[in-house]
């Protein structure tokens, strides 16, 4: 299995290490892995004047699968916009095609009362967020700014979605769901925009496929109002791409942390990016403080969804959740009566589990 491994800004090299720990401690149970770095998004601007270098493209492009950290930092924000850090990380997933962003936000029992919801709100909480991802408001087309005749700046952007954009993300969410509880709510502002009115109609179609599955649809302003309110009615929430960034993030918190969410980026053959939810910290990155779960689950999913490896992304999942049975705790999810520890010594402590 080749994965590139793809650090990235801020905090991705310290959470990258402890995940590459984890899948190297694997290997020498016989879990064939190959595994090699490149920079990207301010790394990679540093490295060759490009977020995205084709160095780092191909390999990409080569790989089995990519594991990645997080990019972004205060001293690129001045930089032009194409040459910005997140720019690398847009084009990366439109250059692999990956449409589809599974985002799970699970709460370990461990980590009821680190929400800042009651834990009987969140307790038993198991949502999948399944968010469209190359498509939508972030890629349309015409957007910019310019001058109007009376000299104001104008800024726009163009919200579009073709109906095969969406059943294709469609078609992800129902097959997901028909393996848990057999319930999407399909979440859109179809009484207002006319990009999501042809959403929820293909959602309609696609659900004919499905018999077993029961489809459901929100506004997304009260997707966001159910999700504090009442969020264990939910299994797999299906969206695009603006409305998935802000839910996914919004489900995160209640959690705990969203240091204890991963992700899945996929194509449609299953090829994967996997990443942790969260962003590059740069206000504690070299600190050793950040919490690698996100990114050690991530490597689960990786195993699971691209290498069809459900035993070994299990062995992960299980040495994690054994870790914080035995009450360690990073920072970000610390609760009185557990143990502080460094991002490193949470690493060690999944492999020490394994």
């Amino acid at each position: 299995m080749k994965i590139a491994v793809l650090p990235g800004d801020g905090i991705g090299p310290e959470i990258v290490a402890q995940a590459s720990k984890v899948l190297q401690a694997l290997s020498k149970d016989g879990l064939k892995i190959e595994m090699e770095q490149a920079p990207i998004g301010g790394a990679g601007y540093d490295a060759s004047g490009d977020p995205l270098p084709a160095a780092t493209l191909k390999l990409a492009q080569d790989a089995d699968a990519v594991l990645l950290g997080a990019v972004g930092g205060w001293q690129y924000d001045t930089l032009p916009r194409p040459m910005r850090p997140e720019q690398g990380l847009l084009r990366i997933r439109k250059e692999l095609n990956l449409f589809a962003n599974l985002r799970p936000a699970l709460l370990y029992p461990e980590l009821a009362d680190a929400s800042t919801l009651k834990p009987e709100v969140v307790s038993g909480l198991d949502i999948m967020i399944v968010r469209e991802l190359t498509g939508d408001i972030y890629f349309g087309q015409p957007r910019g700014i310019h001058t109007l005749a009376n000299g104001e700046r104008e800024g726009y952007n163009t919200m579009r979605y073709s109906e095969s954009e969406i059943r294709r993300i469609g078609h992800v969410a129902f097959g997901i769901a028909s393996k848990r509880n057999r319930k999407v709510c399909s979440v859109d502002k179809a009484n207002v925009l006319e990009t999501t009115e042809l959403w929820r109609q293909v959602m309609i179609e696609i659900a004919k496929d499905y018999p077993d599955v029961e489809l459901s649809h929100m506004y997304v302003d009260n997707a966001a109002m159910q999700l504090v309110r009442a969020p264990k009615q939910f299994d797999v929430i299906v969206t695009g791409n603006i409305f998935g960034d802000i839910l996914s993030d919004e489900a995160s918190m209640l959690t705990g942390s969203i240091g204890m969410l991963p992700s899945a980026s996929l194509d449609s053959n299953n090829k994967g990016m996997y990443e942790p939810s969260h962003g590059s910290a740069p206000d504690i990155a070299g600190k050793n403080i950040a919490n690698p779960l996100a990114t050690i689950l991530s490597a689960a999913m990786m195993l699971r969804y691209t290498f069809n490896d459900e035993t070994t992304a299990q062995r992960i999942e299980n040495a994690v959740k054994k870790v914080l049975a035995n009450g360690l705790r990073t920072a970000d999810i610390f609760v009185a009566g557990t143990q502080k520890v460094s991002c490193s010594e949470m690493g060690d402590a999944v492999v020490a589990a394994l």
